[in-house]
């Protein structure tokens, strides 16, 4: 099995950013939304489920999930985001993991935005990495990407562990408040520690 390093953060962090920069110096990336988004395009795995479950008006003409309209639903749906969640998450879970257990770089990102919340891959992560941002720029960048108030922006990060709580389960930090050249620095910095304990036969446990 390659050596696994969670990447995790709040939304707005940067992580998908900070992902793309290992990517390029060889690491292997295995993204639990890009593997979502898999399974709920058209023709994807989990859309029959979504049917059966929440009616065809729940997909979109092209066959693909309505996410604007499911997102609207289990914002204020708990029982809804729950049932959509039993749809989904087994099947992510099996596919990252295989998707890990296939790879042959040196060495394993699996991004996980509620890595730390829900802890479903502690079992295969060695180390854990959290891309981190102020709150600020946190709201900023999400509003600016997603078009989305301030509002439901702070009631998405509400959700979610608190900027404290994250940095103080991490094992490594990835300072993402500055310009991409810095995030740069600390990738390839870190690039070249993981690349040493994956080549340790014994891969070193969380901590070390």
């Amino acid at each position: 099995m390659p050596y696994c390093i969670g990447l995790t953060g709040g939304i707005g962090s940067g992580k998908s950013s900070a992902a793309r920069l290992f990517q390029s110096l060889g690491a292997g990336v295995v993204d639990v939304d890009d593997i979502s988004h898999g399974l709920t395009r058209s023709g994807g795995a989990g859309i029959p489920a979504i049917i059966q479950q929440f009616g065809p008006e729940y997909v979109s003409v092209d066959g693909s999930l309505d996410r604007a309209r499911m997102r609207e639903l289990v914002f204020k749906d708990t029982l809804a985001k729950g049932r959509l969640e039993a749809i989904l998450h087994p099947l992510i879970n099996q596919l990252a993991r295989d998707q890990v257990a296939q790879s042959v770089t040196p060495y394993v990102l699996l991004v996980v935005p509620l890595l730390l919340e829900r802890n479903g891959y502690g079992d295969r992560i060695q180390r854990i990495l959290v891309v981190d941002c102020t709150e600020q720029t946190q709201i900023a960048r999400t509003m600016r990407r997603s078009h989305l108030s301030e509002a439901a922006v702070r009631a998405i990060m509400a959700a979610q562990l608190s900027r404290a709580e994250r940095l103080a389960k991490a094992d490594d930090v990835l300072d993402n408040n500055g310009e991409e050249s810095q995030l740069q620095c600390q990738v390839a910095a870190l690039h070249t520690r993981y690349l040493a304990l994956a080549a340790d036969p014994g891969h070193p446990a969380r901590g070390g």
